[in-house]
């Protein structure tokens, strides 16, 4: 499991933006959004932690890893 702060996302847009952006290579992935917290925690994903919050900066969201556990 992985787990991001996301502070600029708002909406429920910028959440569907960051699910398409995880499972655009982490297919398999299951993608959280917890918008209050400013928060996503992708599990079943192969990782590494980078390459995820790499994805999620890259669609205009900038990611910082929070928390990686098998």
């Amino acid at each position: 499991m992985f787990r991001y702060k996301v502070d600029k996302m708002g909406c429920g847009g910028c959440a569907k933006s960051v699910n398409r952006a995880v499972l655009g290579i982490e297919p398999n992935a299951r993608v959280e959004v917890d918008l209050g917290g400013k928060l996503v925690t992708v599990s079943g994903a192969a990782g590494p932690a980078d390459r995820i919050a790499q994805a999620i900066t890259a669609a205009g969201y900038p990611a910082t890893p929070l928390l990686a556990a098998a």
